[in-house]
């Protein structure tokens, strides 16, 4: 939540510095409550089960969310009844002409296809250019953090040599990001995806920025400059034994057993959640930071882009919140710090 400070005190250029959000007097006065809409763009094939996940993770903040979800009509989902569909999601053109404070777009089993064969890829590119008008805040997830890097910067998604399927270690490597306030050094989240990006493909393009990364799982969180759009790679969002029933299901096909996921790789034993704590401080921090803090009381204003005046680099590698450990260098650019 914001500190309210008096107009012109002192300590308002420090807090600014070090990311910290403060509300002047002034701001204070005029501000008033309203619950934060977030439209859910579900396209997991297990409707419930990926509902019930990222409102479990959206609840559990201090604000008030209004959950919306949405469907894409090209598809007819083979795993949900058509009663569930008809009852709580929006079709696209329900929902084109409002505004949202945030937006969360789910990953797709469609990894293998071409972003160009998947049947409702056209509907997908235009709520993917109707999300930077309309949207303050887009968080996508796995295979739709590729289709949006895809469609908004060209960057590519490339086969692995086998399906990476887990539970990896994970490190910071943009300094005081604000997105990851409050991690520890070294932090957990699952993946289970055939296709990857390439590292040097997204440092390549101009206004992203890698937030962290892991040695096994490669790219797992990049931003644009500002945070009106974030990637994350993998499934946080997951349940515990979400893993279990992907493996148990392709174990015919020969797709080993999930990495660092059962207690000593041993498949007979129950999976242990060591991921948990972390989604719930990523969520809550995108919602704080990138959604509640930032986004128009008026709802109707999102999309009027204001021109930010670039922040001043303190000029000291070990304060400044632009240094990139990996990249050993200043990332500043006329940038907010994401």
């Amino acid at each position: 939540m914001p500190i309210k400070i008096p107009n012109n005190l002192p300590a308002e250029k420090v807090l600014e510095s070090e990311n910290i959000f403060i509300m002047k007097e002034q701001r204070a006065q005029t501000q008033q409550i309203r619950p934060l809409q977030i439209l859910l763009l579900n396209l997991m094939p297990t409707k419930v089960t990926t509902e019930t996940q990222l409102a479990r993770l959206l609840g559990n903040t201090p604000l008030q969310v209004e959950l919306e979800l949405l469907k894409v009509e090209h598809h007819v989902p083979k795993n949900t009844p058509e009663e569930h569909m008809l009852a709580f999601y929006k079709t696209f053109d329900q929902v084109r002409q409002r505004n949202f404070d945030g937006m969360v777009i789910t990953g797709a089993p469609v990894e293998k296809l071409r972003f160009e064969q998947v049947e409702y890829w056209d509907e997908l590119c235009a709520i993917f250019e109707w999300s930077k008008t309309h949207v303050h805040s887009t968080f996508h997830i796995c295979w739709a953090a590729q289709a949006a890097l895809y469609y908004h910067y060209g960057v590519k998604k490339y086969m692995l040599p086998e399906k990476l399927s887990g539970v990896f270690a994970h490190k910071v490597v943009h300094r005081n990001s604000i997105l990851f306030r409050g991690f520890d050094d070294s932090f957990l989240v699952p993946h289970s995806r055939h296709t990857s990006v390439h590292r040097e493909e997204v440092l390549a393009v101009s206004g992203l920025k890698i937030l962290a990364e892991s040695e096994e799982a490669g790219v797992y969180a990049i931003s644009n400059n500002g945070g009106s759009q974030i990637f994350i790679t993998g499934h946080s969002e997951y349940d515990t034994d979400t893993l279990m029933k992907e493996y148990l299901r392709d174990k015919a096909l020969g797709i080993r057993p999930p990495v660092n996921y059962f207690p000593g790789d041993d498949d007979t034993k129950p999976p242990v959640n060591t991921w948990r704590s972390s989604a719930h401080l990523l969520y809550s921090n995108w919602l704080n930071y990138f959604v509640y803090q930032t986004t128009p009381y008026d709802l109707g204003q999102i999309g009027c882009h204001v021109e930010h005046k670039p922040e001043a680099c303190p000029g000291d590698e070990r304060n400044c919140p632009y240094y990139v450990e990996t990249e050993k260098r200043c990332t500043l650019k006329s940038e907010n710090p994401v």
